[in-house]
């Protein structure tokens, strides 16, 4: 199977900063509704059997130009949602964003029980995101997108691709709309084919205050 997973459009809270995590969350922005209607030219070569999104309605709508010009409907699935901030949502000053971080990436490096403060440890989110993609994939495409979020995404792909690891997602951050593609199946394993940190439609998607404006294109090797 071919899994492209693309993180959502540009939010108010992604603009100050917020981390914000609950249900159903915040709109998009006007830079967060254009990146979302240039998602269909950006991947216009790649086959799209299913589109899928999180519970979150910053997913839905950034999937949305995508499922119309497909003639697909946004199947919106339970496990997909951002990972929970806890005692810290909704916050922006550095020491929570740092503290939220650097737990999500603990659990990259396999130490599972440490918990966000007031919320899940990586148990919880393992469990989760693994039981929604093997629902997905066993639904049978051939390929298929998943509209999700930054964390989630940099962490679950980052470890569950046989060539990254959680180090690589601690190190490499997503756009909004950055895109990361994975062939295989959690039976015989995932390879990482594609990670690329800014929007998918190229540069002039990004916000010019997003901490890494440049992005990069990592193809991965082995």
């Amino acid at each position: 199977m071919r899994l492209l997973l693309i993180r959502h459009g540009q939010t108010p809270s992604n603009v100050d900063g917020l981390l914000d995590t609950t249900i159903p969350g915040p709109a998009l922005t006007e830079l967060g509704l254009r990146q979302a209607a240039a998602l269909p030219e950006a991947i216009v070569q790649e086959r799209v059997d299913a589109i899928y999104a999180s519970t979150m309605q910053r997913t839905q709508l950034t999937a949305a130009p995508l499922a119309t010009a497909r003639g697909l409907e946004v199947r919106v699935r339970e496990g997909l949602h951002e990972i929970s901030a806890g005692g810290l949502e909704m916050l922006n000053d550095t020491v929570s964003h740092d503290t939220y971080m650097r737990t999500v990436f603990d659990w990259g490096l396999g130490r599972l029980d440490v918990a966000m403060p007031g919320g899940p440890d990586g148990h919880d989110f393992f469990t989760r995101f693994d039981t929604v993609i093997e629902r997905i994939v066993a639904e049978g495409h051939d390929a298929a997108v998943v509209v999700s979020h930054g964390a989630a995404i940099r962490l679950w792909a980052s470890t569950r691709a046989e060539n990254l690891d959680g180090e690589f997602g601690g190190s490499h951050p997503l756009q909004n709309t950055g895109l990361v593609v994975l062939t295989g199946d959690p039976a015989t394993g995932w390879f990482a084919e594609v990670w690329n940190s800014q929007p998918v439609a190229g540069p002039a998607y990004a916000d010019s205050a997003d901490d890494d404006p440049t992005g990069e294109l990592v193809e991965a090797q082995g």
